[in-house]
């Protein structure tokens, strides 16, 4: 029996058992209601909502703290000798390499296409909304870790919800608490394994194919499929043994330098055609509130763009704050104030830069994706860049690699989270986690697994849920970090070390 016919059989028996799950777990996380001649899926309105509240809850602290969040990332407000594992800067690229990879390149195409031009405007406004929700869930994920007795750091929604809602509401929030805990951790760790880790080796060995000459290409055999899933596996496997730190060390590099290369090809195309850019720009305000065959008119472009935006930075969903609770600090707000940025930073930019680009080039395929065909988000994207740079095809396939292997080697990382959580923090606990994620992504290449990939999308959203409604009870602990690092932040502005303020609680900005 050849490899491809013992994969095909998987792939059926898999689909066949977790299809009907798959479907009904789908049709209530993201059940959808009509809404001006769209549909509107609630849980995207359950974290627009999330990120309208908290930032009027914190007075659109996004905008005047973002100078602050940058002078924290930048280490000015350092703890060096804070409990914790990484710095502040290692913190967010550690946690920005969990978001920004596929739905950047590939789900901004799809979004400019079915949403025209101006759900490029809304997904920017959603993106700065999650920061306030970022920021929210980060400084929880700090202020409630656990710092064990090796220097290592465990954080993320399976602590703050019961050891927060405990300290809040006493015996009874602490139980509800942990069944939130629970529920989240087996969201976190199923994502983690088919989302985060299988989808991710899957697409970026699909890609690899696409220009190394298809299925009669170097890559293209089942050979060429193992040989890529071993050699991720050894490299995740590699840099998993190391802990956050070994991720953070990996990632603080490769994410500012792929970002980078990426938004330089996107300049290089916008400067290519520098006079069309107040076209683009007209072209993206004029579709956002007068958009011109898109289902649903304004209301449609509006949702495509808040779905795109919701789905890319994962802002309300619980994961970053796994990521960011390892940082070094004694001020939990500080490391919220430096999340805020990761919205900004895979929202924002990179999404928006996408987008502008494909407006600007206007490859053929886009107009042809508008007028209904089915074409992939990634050709539309590559298609764009190659208007006006022949060979970027190769570079985006170098991109969507280490950007893949970043987002597998970061959820590797909340997998084995969720999983100490459930099953205890041993080394033989440790070590079946990381064997069982390291043979799922040699399968990647081989299983395309759809079924469990779209059912891995409806659990992580699900998390949203659980992890929101902790957000909003302990909405008044994070109110309370942030006026006492603000203090603090005052006190060193005026000379002194802040330690000896550092219970104040002033509202006063800084």
């Amino acid at each position: 029996m050849s490899l491809e016919s013992i994969t095909e059989n998987v792939d059926e028996a898999v689909s066949g058992f977790f299809e009907p799950i798959a479907a009904w777990l789908g049709e209530i996380v993201f059940y959808a209601v009509p809404v001006g001649g769209t549909d509107l899926p609630l849980i995207v309105a359950w974290l627009v909502v999330a990120g309208l509240v908290f930032t009027g809850w914190f007075g659109f602290l996004q905008l005047r703290k973002f100078r602050l969040a940058v002078d924290v990332v930048r280490g000015k407000y350092d703890d060096k000798d804070s409990a914790g594992e990484v710095n502040h800067f290692q913190a967010l690229t550690a946690a920005v390499s969990g978001t920004v990879g596929l739905g950047n390149i590939a789900g901004v195409a799809v979004a400019v296409s079915i949403g025209g031009a101006g759900a490029t405007f809304w997904m920017i406004l959603c993106g700065l909304l999650g920061m306030a929700t970022k920021f929210v869930e980060v400084t929880l994920g700090v202020k409630y870790r656990e710092v064990h007795a090796d220097g290592t750091v465990s954080g993320g929604p399976m602590h703050y919800l019961p050891k927060g809602l405990g300290e809040r509401f006493g015996k009874n929030g602490k139980t509800f608490g942990k069944v939130l805990a629970v529920l989240a951790s087996i969201m976190i760790l199923f994502f983690g394994l088919f989302g985060g880790n299988l989808f991710q080796v899957n697409q970026s060995y699909a890609q690899l194919v696409s220009v190394t000459g298809g299925e009669d290409g170097a890559m293209g055999s089942s050979a060429g499929a193992l040989f890529f899933g071993i050699l991720v596996a050894a490299l995740v496997g590699i840099v998993l043994l190391g802990g956050i730190r070994s991720i953070a060390s990996v990632t603080s590099r490769l994410i500012p330098a792929m970002a980078g290369i990426y938004i330089a090809a996107c300049l290089v195309v916008i400067l290519v055609n520098v006079t069309a850019v107040p076209a683009a720009f007209g072209t993206i305000i004029e579709g956002a509130f007068n958009p011109e065959g898109v289902a649903g008119g304004v209301l449609g472009a509006l949702i495509i763009g808040f779905q795109r935006a919701a789905f890319s930075n994962e802002a309300g969903l619980g994961s970053a704050p796994i990521a960011h609770s390892a940082v070094k600090t004694k001020h939990p707000a500080s490391e919220g104030l430096v999340a805020l940025l990761e919205p900004f930073i895979d929202t924002v930019v990179i999404c928006t830069m996408t987008a502008l680009t494909i407006v600007i080039a206007n490859p053929a395929s886009w107009g042809e994706a508008r007028d209904g065909e089915s074409i992939g988000g990634v050709t539309i994207t590559s298609d764009a860049f190659e208007t006006v740079l022949p060979w970027f095809p190769y570079v985006l396939t170098v991109a969507v690699l280490l950007f893949a292997i970043s987002t597998v080697l970061t959820w590797g990382y909340y997998g084995l989270k969720a999983w100490t959580y459930l099953f205890g923090r041993s080394r033989a606990s440790e070590t079946v986690f990381k064997s069982l994620y390291t043979l799922l992504a040699v399968s990647g290449s081989l299983l395309t697994l759809q079924t469990l990939i779209d059912l891995a999308d409806a659990v992580l959203f699900s998390l949203a849920v659980v992890n929101i409604i902790g957000l909003y009870l302990l909405a008044p602990v994070v109110r309370r970090e942030l006026d006492t690092f603000l203090a603090y932040v005052r006190t060193r502005k005026a000379g002194g070390t802040g330690e000896d303020r550092n219970d104040e609680r002033s509202e006063a900005t800084v």
